[in-house]
């Protein structure tokens, strides 16, 4: 391993080699060392854990690492030959007297992993409500096949969809609920909860979790249906499902624009009417499959990273989930939800921690967007038997409708048992924290 050092004072050598400094040369450097690993407070013969905070490469210099000690920083030198060393890696190193001892580099954090499948499908993102609005036009409308060597595209004529494909996208589109499954009042009655579950589970969210737990084939979520579509149109086409990993996703450009900013409105597919007459083809099809597959992925993957990171930060949520639900307006047009949910667990001493465990708290932002009433931003947060929320409107029409409707909203809140904090409606949106990957994909922010 790489010999590393305190640049004129503290050495860091690998395990088992001999000081690169002994004789009378490194006489005055010992003192400045030794204070710096008392001041770590590690001992001789201790080994520690070291985060590589930043590599900084002089021209002409040997390169220098910025580690991590014990929340201390601590800069070296490092003649970096065989061991290839990152930010975010993780080093394990020993004292031996006045020297640390590289020990050996810890294999990459699972956060890693994944913030780094995160980003390299960040750029692929197809948004859900206009894929979904092509392929209920498609059930109808069917889609055209691929044309052949010297044929134009209108030439083909479309072509009913496979009914695998078909009974998958039915299924989906009639688990999403409508502006009837939630009418005023309604959340009072002892269905609701369930609907609310159901809705929750057939996002996609949980599509690989549901696989492993089913004894048979579970109940086509998002994912799974959209799978299910993407096999029977390669069954069509006489190809194996390996071959969809070779197609390159559609993406949708405002999913590139602050692609880790959740949630945030997004615009809505134009009207039926103003839509192409012209039916998609199969191919077209496959790639927006594809890029939808991968936004759904992108949302399991943030939670992922953002659940990973619980109680690294103070204050930090305990777990998050991000999920984008698909609903049908009065036209039956699928539309999208957006919802981020946050719990912020709480534990006590021993000595009370059978009253303080049972404290969670509860956060909840949902974006959505109406025909008529435009975007509205919810912002709520539960704990316990209390309740605040503020809701934002975009529109100016839209605030006074929400302000003649917050006293109803009160009241049913408090006929539920609950305690009203806060309930208050502001027009514009709020601001939403985008997550922050390095460069590397380790250090992630929310």
């Amino acid at each position: 391993m790489a010999i590393m050092k305190l640049p004129g004072n503290l050495p860091i050598q690998p395990s088992g080699q001999p000081s690169a400094r002994s004789g009378s040369a490194s006489a005055n450097p010992l003192p400045a060392a030794r204070q710096l690993l008392d001041q770590l407070q590690l001992r001789n013969n201790e080994a520690v854990l070291a985060r590589v905070a930043e590599v900084i490469q002089s021209k002409g210099a040997p390169p220098e690492l910025l580690l991590e000690v014990r929340n201390k920083p601590l800069l070296v030198e490092a003649a970096l030959r065989e061991v290839k060393v990152e930010p975010g890696d993780w080093l394990r190193i020993m004292r031996a007297g006045n020297e640390l001892r590289l020990m050996g580099k810890l294999p990459e954090a699972p956060e890693a992993t994944i913030a780094r499948a995160l980003a390299q499908r960040l750029p692929w993102q197809q948004s859900l409500g206009p894929g979904l609005a092509t392929l209920a036009k498609a059930l109808t409308s069917g889609l055209r096949p691929d044309p052949g060597p010297g044929q134009l595209p209108s030439m083909v004529t479309p072509q009913t969809l496979p009914e695998p494909a078909r009974q998958a996208l039915e299924q989906v589109l009639a688990r999403m609920p409508d502006p009837t499954s939630f009418k005023p009042g309604s959340g009072r009655s002892e269905q609701a909860p369930a609907t609310i579950r159901q809705w929750l589970t057939d996002s996609g969210l949980f599509a690989e979790s549901r696989l492993t737990r089913a004894s048979d084939t579970p109940a086509a979520d998002l994912k799974l249906a959209l799978m299910r579509v993407v096999s029977a149109l390669l069954a069509q086409r006489s190809q194996p499902t390996s071959e969809f990993n070779r197609i390159v996703p559609l993406q949708s450009p405002e999913l590139l624009q602050a692609p880790l900013q959740f949630p945030t409105a997004q615009p809505a597919p134009p009207p039926a009417a103003a839509q192409a007459d012209e039916a998609a083809s199969v191919g077209q099809t496959l790639r927006m499959l594809a890029g939808m597959l991968n936004r759904i992925t992108v949302n399991q993957l943030h939670s992922q990273v953002l659940t990973t990171r619980a109680g690294g930060e103070t204050g930090a949520p305990t777990s998050t989930m991000l999920l984008e639900l698909p609903w049908l307006n009065a036209q039956q047009e699928p539309r999208v939800a957006q919802l981020r949910i946050e719990q912020n667990g709480r534990e006590g001493s021993e000595a009370d921690s059978a009253r303080k465990r049972a404290v969670s708290e509860w956060r909840l932002n949902l974006v959505i967007d109406l025909d008529e009433a435009g975007p509205l931003h919810f912002d709520v947060a539960i704990s316990q038997t209390s309740v605040g929320a503020q809701v934002w409107a975009e529109r100016q029409a839209t605030l006074r409708q929400v302000n003649e409707q917050l006293p109803a909203l009160r009241k049913s809140l408090s006929d539920l048992g609950l305690e009203v904090t806060e309930l208050e409606s502001r027009l514009g949106k709020p601001r939403q924290t985008e997550t922050r990957l390095e460069h590397r994909l380790v250090d992630t922010r929310a």
